[in-house]
């Protein structure tokens, strides 16, 4: 369980998030949601170690991440930031035996090998593993990230925007993946999300953040309703049902300020 206790971040005087408090429940998909600006990706960043937090701290099994040796966080907790630069050319094949950097430092064995097979396949890359990053199109290259951090094997899985510059096929493909990572092999994923339906859709708990504060946390069916998202988003927006699904038909909402 990560427990997320009072963090606060401010660049110069603006606070960008602000005493926030989160339990992240195992074994589920939580998206955090909320207008640009809102913190979500800040949050995040701290949570995983890549930003301290001015106040607060968060709680790996009851530990404080800042306690964590670095390996030992890497086998437990993977990230994939939202914007990836990599100088040297790599294949995917090479890029996805970067997850297992905690494990090997870089000496592959035949474990490591198997988890990165495993990785390739989860992710449909097994016909383009040999091929170099720049080969590939923009969400061919978003899998095969993903699969480097499916490699590193981690109980904890924090995505920032993997959907960002995505299209439509892509989207689904990564969501439905990543639904298949928490059901079938027990992960718990972690998401920062601008589009509310891949929220509504595949998430099971949503944290929704406003203006760097928490304003609402829960079952993702009590935070997609009307009255919740006007408060989140300051819109009208109607939800329609559909598969069991709640669809937030918000392309021609009334804002409310």
């Amino acid at each position: 369980m990560i427990e997320i206790k009072g963090l606060t971040k401010q660049y110069g005087k603006k606070p960008v998030v602000e005493d926030v408090s989160v339990t992240i429940e195992p074994g589920m998909i939580t998206s955090f949601i909320g207008p640009n600006g809102a913190g979500k990706s800040t949050l995040l960043s701290m949570v995983s170690r890549l930003l301290d937090a001015d106040t607060g701290e968060v709680l790996l099994d009851k530990n404080d991440v800042k306690k964590w040796k670095s390996t030992e966080f890497a086998k437990r907790v993977s990230i994939l930031r939202q914007a990836n630069y990599i100088n040297v050319r790599l294949t995917v094949r090479e890029l996805v035996a970067f997850g297992r950097y905690p494990y090997s430092k870089g000496r592959l064995t035949a474990e490591d090998n198997r988890f990165i097979d495993q990785a390739i396949e989860y992710m449909n890359l097994k016909d383009m593993e040999d091929k170099f990053l720049d080969e590939l199109s923009g969400g061919q290259k978003q899998r095969a990230f993903i699969a480097m951090v499916i490699a590193q094997d981690t109980d904890y899985i924090l995505l920032d925007e993997p959907l960002n510059n995505l299209d439509m096929k892509h989207s689904v493909q990564i969501m439905k993946i990543l639904r298949k990572l928490v059901d079938e092999l027990g992960r718990t994923v972690v998401i920062v999300l601008h589009d509310i339906n891949f929220a509504s859709v595949y998430s099971d708990r949503i944290v929704a953040l406003k203006d760097g504060k928490l304003v609402k946390n829960g079952p993702t069916n009590e935070i997609i309703n009307s009255v919740a998202l006007r408060e989140i988003y300051d819109m009208d927006i109607p939800i329609q049902e559909q598969d069991g699904c709640r669809i937030c038909v918000y392309f021609n909402s009334h804002t409310t300020s």
